[in-house]
């Protein structure tokens, strides 16, 4: 199933855990808190960039990430390391960061990922270990992978391949995809749901992609609906307008700090949203 940025709020305004989580995670809150927190944006896009297909938002028993074939290249022992690339190396930089989750979306610590790719002309280094290499997601279930964007060759559209494996747990093998690559209409083997969240950074590129691993875990709390205050408790927030961070609002008398960029809406209130907010 293809979700967009719009869809992991339900439409209606549920908020999924996922989107909650990888909210607080960003800002640097803790699980359990977030858990028992409020709606949030992990991603939120702005201006005129366009929300692309997502891995599937685990939302209580959702189908995981999906697998894709190993193809011919994959080495074992890559190297611990997460970042591919030195100052010399050519080609447009790329960082990939993300998180891995389970069913219930809480994060999966200790989660191995083992990536492989071909460098700037297509090729796949098969007597060592260029653009190869594993990690493990931090106690967040974090990730990082520094790296460039592949090249093309004959067959296929811009992927990176990669191994995701939770502690004891077995192995998802798949791939991720660029998107607006012309060559994904005519690749068989590509999934809008693998496509990652890509942006220009200066001269390099930045993409963001959450793994949905199928390893059981307790739900724990949902997140708790806000209800739209009635009356206006006076200040300089306001529904509809859009903040970045560092931005100041007052809200009922007290002073906020917006941690993220949003757009805001009704039950997004600094107080109720403690992942966009911070008081001053």
């Amino acid at each position: 199933m293809d979700r967009n940025i719009e869809s992991e709020t339900g439409g209606a305004g549920h908020v999924t855990r996922k989107a909650v989580l990888r909210a607080a995670l960003a800002a640097g809150l803790t699980a359990p808190a977030v858990l028992m927190g409020v709606p949030a944006l992990a991603r939120t896009l702005t201006g005129s960039e366009e929300a692309p297909a997502l891995t599937p938002t685990c939302d209580d028993g959702d189908d995981p990430t999906p697998p894709q074939m190993e193809g011919p290249y994959f080495k074992p022992n890559s190297p611990r390391r997460t970042s591919l690339v030195d100052a010399s190396t050519p080609g447009t930089r790329l960082t990939v960061s993300g998180y891995v989750f389970g069913l219930a979306c809480r994060p999966v610590a200790g989660a191995l990922l083992d990536f492989w790719q071909a460098d700037v002309n297509g090729a796949y280094d098969n007597t060592g270990f260029r653009f190869r290499g594993h990690q493990f997601t931090d106690a967040s279930g974090a990730f990082r992978l520094s790296t460039i964007v592949p090249g093309l060759y004959p067959g296929r559209t811009r992927h990176i391949h990669v191994k995701v494996q939770a502690p004891g747990r077995p192995v998802l093998t798949t791939q991720l995809y660029f998107p607006g690559e012309p060559r994904n209409n005519t690749d068989s083997l590509f999934d809008p749901r693998l496509l990652m969240t890509v942006r220009d950074a200066g001269g390099a590129k930045e993409a963001a992609f959450d793994f949905v691993l199928n390893v059981p875990q307790d739900p724990g709390p949902s997140p708790t609906p806000t209800p739209t205050p009635t009356g206006t408790p006076g200040g300089t927030w306001a529904a509809g307008a859009t903040y970045r961070p560092g931005d100041s609002v007052t809200y009922g008398g007290r002073g906020y700090a917006c941690l993220q960029a949003h757009t805001a809406q009704a039950g997004w209130e600094p107080p109720n949203a403690p992942a966009l907010w911070r008081l001053l």
